[in-house]
């Protein structure tokens, strides 16, 4: 079994339920041992296991685990990593959204209404570079947060002794969103290698070292 329909029945999973299928139901799926080819799975970075298990915590939109990001689609709603995150499960599953965050992941709520291809008008700030992603994907993407403007992100990253990285427009995200997830429901998913990711970022304008990735023949 491919690597690619493993991932596609964790993604389907989420959207149809909002919630990862267990080992003991991939299995059942399967027909056999679900857990090598999870393994397989987590190694190629397209799903991150609740560690020492083999039960889904992320697979990319979605989180299993509570987060400060939840989309509501209103009949069914997801966590999600982040806010490049929520508007990858929009692509796949919700057009019509309400996006609840907190600006800067502080006090003030942050309710982000998505509907008709219309980008949230913030900012979002990206404060670590691509590159480092997998070094610690849940505090990478944890720290992918809405601003009001772009002003305000050299006062909280000071605050916070958080590096300051890239500020993004709303709508640069959201093209981010759709071309980096777009496809993450199909049954022959595979990861993007670093010259398709490189593409993608320079396709909706993220350029330049923040978002330059490493000459590889590895998937990103």
């Amino acid at each position: 079994m491919s690597i690619g329909r493993v991932h596609h029945l964790i993604v389907r999973s989420f959207v149809d339920r909002g919630v990862a299928p267990s080992l003991a139901e991939l299995s059942r799926e399967l027909g056999s041992d679900a857990a090598p080819v999870l393994d397989e799975l987590a190694a190629a970075h397209g799903v991150v296991l609740h560690p020492g298990t083999h039960e889904v915590w992320i697979a990319h939109p979605f989180s299993a685990s509570p987060t400060a990001v939840w989309v509501d689609r209103g009949d069914r709603g997801w966590w999600a990593p982040c806010l490049w995150c929520a508007l990858g499960i929009v692509t796949l599953a919700a057009p019509r959204a309400t996006i609840h965050t907190r600006f800067g992941g502080e006090a003030e709520p942050c309710v982000l209404e998505i509907a008709d291809a219309i980008a949230p008008a913030i900012s979002v700030h990206f404060a670590y570079p691509a590159r480092d992603a997998w070094h610690n994907v849940v505090h990478w993407c944890a720290s992918v947060l809405p601003f009001r403007d772009a002003a305000a992100v050299p006062i909280w990253c000071a605050r916070h002794a958080i590096p300051r990285g890239d500020i993004v427009p709303g709508d640069r995200v959201l093209a981010l969103a759709r071309a980096w997830y777009g496809r993450h429901l199909d049954e022959d998913w595979r990861k993007w290698t670093t010259t398709e990711a490189q593409q993608i970022f320079a396709s909706v304008g993220l350029t330049g070292a923040h978002w330059a990735l490493p000459s590889s023949p590895e998937r990103f």
